[in-house]
């Protein structure tokens, strides 16, 4: 980590221990249950539930993964916070005055479906009771395929590690502004890829792929090992435990950069998919990166669903739009404290939206103009 990261999160940890031990937190949660209308719903995201969070480090993007030890200690900091676990819908009823909540509830969700989920989240929930949903790119599931993100993070990690220098080549515009700009060293592939992603369409994502292994191939290290997704059977064992699927697209496309005629491609196919293969009736959507547009809410309204998430970290309202529903997003480096291990304290304030009420931390709002150039954010 650098100096700067190491600065900042030395005085969260500080702040962390202050508002913790003087009681400030339980005032500040107290005070955003107010803001949210008498209930606080939270919605928690995950990606990736790995054994080895160390060793998946080496070769995975670094914000989807999250360990099975801290993801378990995560659930059990949401309790002692004071959360109830609630199933979506239930969270959804309470949200429009449908039914009354006793405690304030959390949600639990995941995007992506990814195997490791099955592997080593799944167990967790059941053991320790708590409901949750998935959200599935349905033409994915099963096919043995990779995102093309974890596909992007592999081929320039790979070019990385062979000394690839593009400067006589002649690739794609966007292909060698993503090479440029991580092997220069102006920024870590992580935040480079997440840039890139934000702004061009799923068609210059997959014609940067082709481009980089065209360079590094052929060769059968250009599909990565890692990332596998969950498969039919394995979402049927879910469902019949009782765990909800919510869609997440086709293939993992961000609607907000794409044609109309895409979006509701998208949206109702993904949908019909889910319940054809799993046998149940798929109401709730996940946007893709967290953006969404108006134009994409009237589509999912017209294909009956009944809610949406996005990736907001903001408090959701009583008698809010189900449609733009707010989530934290959380992994592994979320509950790292000072001394570089886990803080109980640290995740119990972040949990508590404490940061944020205080002004200490901005949201990334999600709402953006339909296929705009460089995706445009709707103030």
């Amino acid at each position: 980590m650098d100096m700067r990261g190491t600065v900042r999160r030395a005085m969260k940890s500080a702040a962390a221990g202050v508002l913790h031990h003087s009681g400030l937190r339980k005032a500040l949660a107290a005070y955003r249950r107010y803001q949210s209308g008498g209930r606080r719903i939270l919605i928690v995201s995950y990606h990736r539930v790995v054994a080895d969070f160390t060793g998946e480090l080496q070769r995975s993007i670094p914000g989807l993964l999250i360990s099975q030890e801290t993801f378990r200690r995560h659930l059990e900091g949401l309790s002692a916070a004071g959360y109830e676990f609630s199933s979506l819908g239930d969270a959804l009823d309470v949200m429009a005055g449908r039914r009354v909540a006793q405690k304030d509830l959390c949600v639990v969700s995941f995007d992506d479906g990814y195997r490791d989920v099955y592997r080593y989240g799944y167990p967790v929930l059941k053991q320790m009771g708590v409901p949750a949903i998935t959200y599935l790119p349905a033409a994915l599931i099963g096919t043995g395929q990779r995102f093309n993100h974890d596909r992007l993070f592999h081929l320039v990690r790979m070019a990385q590690a062979r000394g690839y220098k593009p400067v006589f080549d002649v690739m794609p515009a966007p292909t060698t502004e993503l090479l440029d700009t991580v092997l220069s060293g102006r920024k870590r592939l992580s935040a480079a890829l997440d840039d890139f992603i934000g702004r061009y369409p799923t068609g210059t994502l997959v014609e940067t792929i082709q481009a980089l292994e065209e360079r590094l191939g052929p060769s059968p290290e250009l599909l990565p090992e890692q990332g596998d997704l969950m498969d039919w059977d394995e979402v049927r064992r879910m469902v019949k435990d009782g765990f909800d699927f919510g869609a997440h697209t086709l293939g993992h496309v961000v609607l907000t950069h794409e044609p109309l005629e895409v979006v509701e491609r998208e949206v109702r196919e993904s949908k019909a998919i889910i319940e054809r293969e799993a046998s149940i009736t798929v109401r709730d959507f996940a946007y893709c990166n967290g953006w969404y547009s108006d134009e994409v809410i009237r589509v999912l309204k017209r294909n009956g669903f009944r809610s949406a998430v996005t990736t907001e970290d903001m408090p959701n309202l009583m008698g809010g739009d189900p449609f733009t529903l707010k989530r934290k997003v959380l992994w592994e480096n979320f509950s790292v404290g000072l001394t570089g291990g886990y803080s109980r304290t640290l995740t119990v304030c972040q949990l508590d939206d404490c940061f944020s009420t205080l002004g200490m931390r901005a949201p990334v709002l999600g709402r953006r103009l339909q296929n705009a150039p460089r995706g445009e954010v709707v103030w």
